[in-house]
């Protein structure tokens, strides 16, 4: 049998040769563990407590906004006749001018949009500076039931955020951190829901200056469908209903 014909055989008739799947990271058997049991226990407190546990939660995470993004495949799609060719784009790189952006939100929307000023470095202590002058206050002032209700924090596993200084912070408001797998963005809201749609918005724009991405920011956030928050949480509450459930390594 020629290589071509055993190729075929194994391909298309046994079904034996499965490509790669690509995902954020390869985890450990206790990696794993943990994203099981934060997915449990998370079920276990949405059953006893039900709407008022996904109300009371905060997630928040940051994400660099660039100058330009190019389109997604979807959004440079393009209605052409059967026999017309393709369309063709040229591949281009992200913009070089970036903003960070720190957004905290909850079921209802977006309690805090902070744009990180240039040249600034996003460590624990600008992090904690961020929860003490600008999160509380932007709480008291949009959701001040929150605060009475007792919030349930949730953020990744990054280094800032889970440094002494951070959660010391936390403790002193009485709020509660909710328990993170590490390397699991397919757990965080801000990851595979938020921020993709505000960049979705973005996408193909060109911005001249930091303000200019600043404020297209801001207009991305406010355009968002209202029901946009909820589904995030919801999908949210799907992921981990699936990762307990089935035990997978990464939900799709």
């Amino acid at each position: 049998m020629s290589r071509t014909s055993a190729f075929r055989v194994l391909t298309n008739k046994l079904n034996k040769k499965k490509f790669s799947k690509r995902v954020p990271h390869l985890l450990t058997d206790e990696q794993k563990e943990s994203r099981v049991n934060f997915s449990r226990n998370f079920l276990w407190r949405f059953q006893t407590q039900q709407n008022d546990f996904l109300g009371r939660i905060i997630t928040d995470d940051e994400t660099w906004v660039y100058s330009w993004d190019p389109e997604a495949k979807q959004q440079s799609a393009e209605w052409r006749d059967f026999d017309e060719p393709r369309p063709e784009k040229v591949r281009r790189k992200q913009g070089a001018l970036k903003v960070m952006h720190m957004i905290f939100f909850y079921m209802n929307g977006v309690i805090l949009r902070w744009p990180v000023p240039i040249g600034t470095t996003v460590n624990a202590q600008y992090y904690k500076k961020v929860l003490l002058d600008k999160l509380r206050p932007a709480i008291r002032k949009k959701r001040p039931g929150l605060l009475e209700s007792g919030i349930l924090f949730h953020h990744d596993n990054a280094p800032v955020h889970t440094v002494r200084a951070v959660t010391d912070v936390l403790a002193g408001y009485k709020w509660e951190l909710l328990e993170h797998p590490r390397y699991s963005p397919d757990l965080a809201p801000c990851d595979f829901h938020l921020f993709p749609k505000i960049k979705e918005h973005l996408r193909g724009q060109q911005f001249e200056t930091e303000e200019d991405i600043i404020q297209a920011t801001k207009v991305a956030i406010k355009n968002l469908d209202k029901c946009s928050y909820v589904t995030a949480f919801k999908d949210w509450f799907q992921q981990i209903e699936k990762c307990a459930n089935n035990g997978v390594c990464y939900v799709e």
